[in-house]
């Protein structure tokens, strides 16, 4: 019998279109083992096709030199509190005698960033220059131990 219909390339391609994506059929892709590497395979220094996946999970510090601190490099891990810090929170840090503020900071180093309106009396164990004067020029002192 001779074949008087063919079937358009449309209708040939029948289960390789919408939801298949390009597997076949749809059913190909429903298990673990279609679905190729999710490891970071494939960024490498020339490659580009992770870029936005990497930037939008680890964000933009993932790719490139992270700085030229050795990894020896010990970070300065003093605590320091500015006197703004200091003023603003006077109940948290310090008690009350008479008409003073005494302040107990014992690792802390002071900076001066901020204006002294109360007499302060600090204990710490640093403390900056312009933090001194503030804190002397307001009738105050800082005792460094």
């Amino acid at each position: 019998m001779i074949k008087t219909h063919k079937r358009t390339k449309q209708s040939r391609r029948h289960g390789q279109g919408m939801g298949s994506h390009g597997r076949g059929a749809r059913k190909k892709g429903k298990g673990k083992g279609h679905q190729g590497g999710k490891g970071m395979s494939g960024t490498g220094k020339r490659a580009g096709q992770k870029v936005t996946l990497m930037t939008s999970l680890y964000g933009h510090g993932y790719f490139g030199k992270q700085g030229i601190t050795s990894k020896g490099t010990e970070r300065d891990k003093r605590d320091r509190i500015n006197l703004r810090d200091i003023e603003k929170h006077l109940d948290k840090y310090g008690k009350k005698s008479g008409d003073k503020w005494e302040v107990e900071l014992k690792g802390y180093k002071i900076l001066g960033e901020g204006e002294v309106t109360s007499k302060l009396i600090i204990k710490a164990k640093e403390a900056s220059k312009s933090a001194i004067d503030k804190v002397k020029s307001a009738g105050g002192e800082i005792i460094l131990k």
